[in-house]
């Protein structure tokens, strides 16, 4: 049967109009627009069969997503090949990880100690190699469509569950990494907070629009709040407009945020002591994942942290020797953290990246865009651990077993917290869209 997607673009305009839906599926007004009774009952199924499903208690309950932006290496952070030829393996080497028989690339000590707290996927696999398209599928679970802009994982858990503890349900540090970051076809008012500066920055990291504007006192500040609701509501009451209430939804978080204190104070690292911004490290990676941690701790549902650029066209080495050790130690830090707090097993973290790298080193010292296998690191949340799934070839050029695309990568995450990965979201046109669209979820790599 014809998916409802198909059906609802074959319909006049007038029948994708959800005010006209109920009339349109009335046997009096087949005449006028020249449809048959068997035309009647397909269409009365499609409609019948649209899914809303309710939302469940998953294990975990909230996502701090670290995106290594440009594709970071497999061979050289989670899938050595110690056995292949130089020109494969490449010039580092490998060490023991805390997973008995699993080596992790030597520039990763750290990480390699809290190996039994991880799962790592090192199958992972889709067909985009173009830096924008393989970004869209680790962001959003889909392929890109050039007729749909799709919501990003962020937005959805945004729209599924709102915001908590009067903080943003979604946030990007520092900043949102891409188009494919946002809300897609879903409503502005589920786009990511972003903070607009960078937690590096030590005194001068000041988050934008935390803070009321100079001159302002709380009174002065309701006056204009209350003006606002008025003029809002005065439009409302004469223009049904989608982009109104979204603002106003943008208004009333703000509102929150800043009348808030214990919001506010989610976002201040001078609430952390020396002692634990060490063992993050004072750098870019440990300040960022030490701010994620805040975040989720105080009620943030999924934190987007992107950091480094590893589309290490030449000379890989010197890129990882420059930029892996903040992030072993950061990465290492913050998963350690949180199983110490107890927030790990309720807090799903994913380390991803839009695609992998090459099996062969190339004439530049580095390795070129590679999508057909590469490797995400999991932990929490409901996910094993000290678990390897799937595996790469002799020379991590192909899925040698159980690959794993981003759609069930995504259904599985969802799974964990709840959320159903096949519902339907309505976007424009009427036009009901899975979440994901054929993920299966992988309980293999799930406690």
């Amino acid at each position: 049967m014809p998916t409802m997607s198909t059906l609802l673009g074959q319909l006049p305009v007038f029948a994708q109009n959800p005010i006209h839906r109920r009339t349109f599926l009335s046997t009096g007004f087949l005449a006028g627009a020249g449809l048959g009774l068997a035309d009647l009952f397909r269409y009365q199924t499609a409609f019948a069969e649209q899914k809303s499903y309710q939302s469940f208690e998953g294990t975990a309950k909230s996502v701090i997503h670290i995106f290594l932006p440009g594709g970071i290496a497999q061979q050289e952070s989670f899938d050595p090949k110690p056995y292949a030829p130089v020109e494969y393996r490449g010039d580092f080497g490998s060490i023991d990880t805390a997973i008995n028989g699993v080596r992790f690339g030597e520039t990763l000590p750290q990480t390699a100690k809290i190996a039994d707290k991880l799962t790592i996927i090192r199958s992972m696999t889709h067909g985009e190699a173009a830096h924008e398209r393989g970004t869209h599928n680790m962001f959003t679970g889909y392929r890109p469509s050039p007729a749909l802009s799709y919501p990003s994982i962020g937005s959805v858990i945004s729209h599924e569950y709102g915001p908590r503890e009067n903080l943003p349900p979604y946030v990007c540090i520092p900043n949102v990494p891409n188009e494919y970051a946002g809300s897609g076809y879903l409503s502005s008012s589920y786009s990511p907070f972003s903070l607009g500066s960078d937690p590096a920055a030590g005194k001068g990291f000041k988050v934008r629009d935390l803070d009321m504007p100079q001159g302002m006192d709380h009174e002065r500040f309701a006056r204009r709040q209350h003006a606002l609701e008025m003029v809002n509501k005065k439009f409302t009451q004469q223009q049904k407009d989608d982009s109104i209430a979204a603002m106003d939804s943008f208004y009333q978080r703000a509102y929150s945020l800043i009348n808030s204190e214990k919001a506010r104070d989610a976002f201040d690292l001078g609430k952390e002591s020396d002692e634990m911004k060490n063992r993050y490290g004072v750098n870019t990676a440990g300040s960022r994942l030490l701010m994620a941690r805040r975040l989720v701790e105080a009620g943030v549902r999924l934190v987007n942290v992107t950091y480094g650029g590893w589309d290490m066209h030449d000379n890989i080495v010197n890129g990882f020797r420059n930029q892996m050790p903040s992030f072993d130690q950061a990465f290492a830090a913050l998963v350690s953290d949180l199983d110490e707090r107890g927030l790990l097993k309720e807090t799903v973290v994913m380390v991803s990246s839009e695609f992998g790298r090459t099996p062969k080193i190339n004439n530049t010292s580095g390795r070129d865009h590679w999508p057909k296998v590469f490797s995400v690191a999991m932990a929490g949340g409901g996910f094993k651990r000290g678990y390897v799934h799937g595996a790469s070839d002799s020379t991590s050029a192909f899925p040698d077993l159980d690959p794993v695309s981003p759609e069930d990568l995504f259904a599985t995450v969802y799974h964990c917290l709840g959320i159903v990965a096949d519902k339907e979201l309505m976007a424009p046109g009427a036009r009901p869209i899975e979440i994901i669209d054929g993920g299966k979820v992988l309980t293999e790599i799930l406690a």
